[in-house]
């Protein structure tokens, strides 16, 4: 365990979240688990030319459904990583509340995204890297703290997000040569 313990906190900018803080360490390696799957849907992306973004929906530490980006794929403007999770989990579970989901997603969701999860009512969110462009869940604006909103999300980022930037990085630059 010592040794999944200190891989899990070493080096990750990765806070966790206030709730979980007496078992902060359970968290940060179940949460590097679920994201390292969420950064393999984002390599399947980037291998369709599609933008690099990756989730999955976790609920009672099973993974319910993973998605990459599809938006090219598809031809879909709804085909968003966390869209696609999401929607197949609701279908799998055969419900659209959520309640107990997290979702992993390699990238801070857009409003679009940052909706979807407001309406099925996720209970937890961890990103990787911030979306400084139209980061719904506290770059930009917080939709899923929002005074008003029915419904709040508890929010995690940072989680593998050198290792996410290298992929975007080097997504961009091979889609400009």
């Amino acid at each position: 365990m010592d040794r999944v313990l200190a891989s899990g906190a070493k080096g990750c900018r990765f806070d966790p979240c206030p709730a979980y803080f007496n078992t902060q360490f359970f968290f940060i390696v179940n949460d590097e688990y679920w994201m390292e799957l969420a950064f393999q849907e984002a390599l399947r992306s980037a291998q369709n030319r599609d933008f690099p973004v990756g989730a999955v929906v976790v609920i009672d530490e099973e993974a319910i459904s993973r998605a990459g980006n599809e938006r090219y794929l598809s031809h879909s403007p709804l085909g968003h990583a966390e869209a696609i999770a999401i929607t197949r989990a609701a279908e799998i579970l055969g419900d659209w509340r959520l309640t107990q989901a997290t979702v992993y997603v390699t990238m801070e969701p857009c409003p679009m995204c940052s909706g979807l999860m407001l309406q099925t009512r996720i209970k937890r969110l961890v990103y990787g890297v911030p979306s400084y462009r139209e980061g719904c869940a506290g770059s930009v604006v917080n939709l899923l703290d929002y005074p008003g909103m029915a419904h709040h999300i508890e929010v995690c980022s940072g989680m593998l997000s050198k290792k996410i930037s290298d992929l975007m990085q080097d997504f961009f630059l091979d889609s400009r040569s």
